[in-house]
């Protein structure tokens, strides 16, 4: 039986309120910072330690392949990403995933979706948060990004932890 069928509807609600939730979060904060980011200088709060710097990203992870052909960059970033996505959800509707694993598996797929919104719709990303201390700085990230690393590492935790007498649920 398929993992998805055996799920109570409560969980099924809650990974959805989070896909959804996760997607707008997003949405909302790429629409704020096109609105007052675009076209200023950045914005430094925290002793530099947070900056919002407007960015549109046609590339990957810190803008790797943004020099590529568009036709490339479309293949890669858009057509690939989407179908590794697609594979990803059925995966996670044919395994038996624990509820840590299920949740990063969300967070990974709300942020890939919300991404390639964007592709789909601008052909590239709007990034525009930049943490570091001095000279020590990430690149320019946005909402979903960070909800594809916290899904990747907490799936990291879930699969690879030491399984006890739980059963394996998170």
């Amino acid at each position: 039986m398929m993992r998805m069928a055996m799920m109570t509807l409560g969980r099924k609600l809650a990974l959805i309120a989070l896909l959804v939730s996760t997607v707008g979060c997003d949405r909302v904060t790429k629409h704020f910072a096109s609105a007052t980011l675009a076209n200023t200088p950045p914005q430094s709060y925290l002793a530099d330690t947070l900056r919002l710097e407007y960015s549109e990203n046609t590339g990957g992870f810190l803008s790797l392949g943004a020099d590529w052909p568009p036709a490339v960059r479309t293949a890669v970033f858009t057509v690939g990403t989407s179908l590794i996505l697609l594979a990803t959800i059925i995966g996670v509707m044919r395994t038996g995933l624990n509820n840590a694993g299920l949740v990063a598996l969300c967070l990974v797929a709300a942020g890939g979706i919300s991404n390639i919104a964007d592709r789909i719709a601008h052909g590239s990303v709007v990034d525009f948060l930049n943490v570091g201390i001095g000279p020590l700085r990430t690149g320019i990230f946005n909402v979903a990004d960070i909800a594809i690393t916290v899904g990747v590492a907490l799936f990291a935790l879930a699969e690879f932890r030491p399984r006890g007498g739980s059963g394996g649920q998170a």
